[in-house]
């Protein structure tokens, strides 16, 4: 389960209980610096079509072993008024090659994972998409429907100005998984930086993305899974 991109564990609902986050009531100069950050990210969402990204995935345990997982690769977003796909290639696992893709398009998430050629399928996840669009391409009303905000101020990385926002899921089922993540967002591209899933049970992650190609038209086969006649299928 470790190299499943965590959004699989949110799409499975996973996890233990865990006790309810709320944020602290903002003042009106706090609403007001935050309303102009969403509308931000409403104009970049509109000019937002496609992008791809290298990224690093650490995974670290903290409880009851201290332990890091580290997954490299690059991923890949298409969105327009029909549809939204995206695919992420994890080609290195803890500095060894690997291969291993996910893909969600048509409303399905799907892993490949090539050690043991097999696909696991969940179907009708759809209701997902928001979470799977957040810090790429979403829009602040995107976002403030399925999260609470708070605007953490601005950070500065790789030279790039970024809005840290620390975000809390309206759904309980979600907060029982994800009690908390934090993402720090260009927003005039409309893109995240980096990322910090907090989770249940004792683990976080950082996600971090560099090298952006933004609107230029992905490849078909960049959402395809490399299956053969011996794959297997797992399906929930």
């Amino acid at each position: 389960m470790r190299v499943f991109y965590r959004l699989a564990i949110l799409l499975l609902l996973t996890g233990f209980a865990a006790a309810p986050l709320r944020a602290t009531t903002p003042t009106k100069e706090e609403k007001d610096k935050l309303e102009k950050v969403l509308r931000q990210l409403d104009e970049a969402a509109k000019n937002f079509h496609a992008c791809s990204a290298d990224f690093e995935y650490d995974t670290v345990q903290t409880d009851p072993v201290p332990d890091t997982d580290r997954q490299k690769g690059t991923v890949f977003y298409e969105r327009n008024e029909s549809r939204f796909r995206m695919a992420a290639h994890i080609k290195e696992h803890n500095g060894k090659p690997y291969n291993t893709i996910y893909t969600y398009t048509n409303g399905q998430f799907q892993l490949f994972e090539g050690v043991s050629n097999q696909v696991t399928r969940i179907a009708k996840a759809s209701q997902f998409e928001s979470y799977m669009l957040l810090g790429f391409g979403a829009s602040g009303k995107e976002i403030e429907d399925k999260w609470e905000i708070t605007d953490k101020g601005q950070e500065f990385l790789d030279g790039v100005k970024t809005q840290k926002l620390e975000l809390i899921a309206r759904d309980p089922a979600v907060r029982k998984t994800i009690p908390r993540v934090t993402i720090w967002v260009d927003t005039t591209r409309g893109v995240s930086l980096k990322q910090l899933f907090e989770e249940a049970g004792g683990e976080y992650r950082v996600s971090v993305y560099f090298n952006f190609k933004l609107n230029e038209k992905p490849n078909d086969a960049d959402f395809k899974l490399p299956v053969n006649d011996k794959t297997t299928y797992v399906s929930h």
